[in-house]
């Protein structure tokens, strides 16, 4: 089972590991474009107010560029640290024994602007790009991935949770058995609609149930299992469609 996990906007600062090395990076498949993409960021940050417009960030961030213009120098950290917010918040890494992170290696991944994909584990460097955005030299991100990172991702064996949100799922198509999941509320009519403000939470809570579980799901049914026996309520929509339903006390 792999679960795949959006990113963050917002990075962790520093780290401890050496500087960027992408022959450290699962799937050396996308080393290619990975290259392409860090030495096209590194040099868009040499022009201040051109990296400001590419990258849809005002003026007061401008350390995000910097972080960018130092992509092959600054130290890096295992991905799942790297990355903050709702959902890591969610997912709660820090909490994690080490069988635990052990099971995050192998079960965890997260899409990403810059790499394509990484593993849990991955050592990466704080950086901005976003799934939308497009370089001067070399277009959209989407064009960027597209033709590389599907072939990647369709050929994960096993039962695969597609967490990503629409930018990260615009840059590829998953295989047509990969498992959905839409976080939603239900009105007292009965009526549910898709939950904006608390879907990271509950997708990032999802996703650590999944690697405390001690069984591996392969299977829709045995994922349904093991998140039900978790306490979410969780329903089936479709042959590879789930819907997660809030009201549990995530937040």
């Amino acid at each position: 089972m792999l679960v795949l996990l959006p990113p963050s906007e917002t990075k962790a600062a520093g780290g401890t590991g050496a500087p960027l090395d992408l022959g450290a990076l699962s799937f050396p498949a996308l080393n290619p474009a990975r290259a392409k993409l860090a030495d096209a960021l590194a040099e868009l940050a040499g022009d201040v107010p051109a990296s400001i417009a590419a990258l849809g960030i005002t003026p007061r961030q401008t350390d995000e560029v910097a972080r960018n213009a130092e992509l092959w120098t600054s130290p890096t950290m295992p991905a799942l640290r790297r990355y903050t917010g709702v959902l890591y918040d969610a997912l709660d890494v820090k909490s994690f024994t080490k069988a635990t992170l052990a099971k995050a290696e192998k079960r965890l991944a997260v899409a990403s602007a810059l790499f394509g994909v990484v593993a849990a584990t991955d050592p990466i460097p704080a950086y901005r790009l976003s799934g939308g955005n497009a370089l001067p030299s070399l277009g959209t991100v989407r064009s960027v991935w597209k033709p590389v990172l599907e072939p990647v991702l369709q050929g994960i064996e096993g039962l695969v949770v597609d967490l990503r949100s629409g930018p990260y799922s615009a840059l590829a198509k998953l295989r047509p058995d990969a498992v959905t999941v839409r976080v939603v509320t239900e009105d007292a009519k009965g009526n549910r609609t898709t939950v904006s403000h608390f879907n990271k939470a509950y997708k990032g809570r999802l996703a650590a149930e999944l690697v405390k579980s001690r069984s591996e799901p392969s299977t829709v049914e045995q994922l349904m299992r093991v998140l039900s026996k978790a306490g979410l309520d969780v329903e089936r929509t479709g042959e590879h469609g789930i819907e997660l339903l809030t009201g549990d006390g995530v937040h």
